[in-house]
């Protein structure tokens, strides 16, 4: 049984990963700047750009099709 990061991927936004992200900063400081740029890959990962929310201007989810 093994992760499926594509189901993941259409339940995930920006502001998840940003949020996970400073709960992880908040118990590992010290790696702060590794954890951002996990943070910035999986934003990537996610096709986010900032402030765009997940599935505006997506339509070609396989979900129900």
């Amino acid at each position: 049984m093994g992760i499926d990061f594509e189901g993941m991927k259409d339940k995930v936004s920006g502001e998840h990963v940003d949020k996970a992200a400073d709960f992880a900063k908040g118990r590992f400081g010290e790696h702060s700047d590794k954890i951002d740029s996990a943070a910035d890959k999986a934003k990537d990962y996610l096709g986010e750009s900032g402030g765009e929310q997940q599935g505006e201007g997506r339509q070609d989810s396989p979900q129900g099709q």
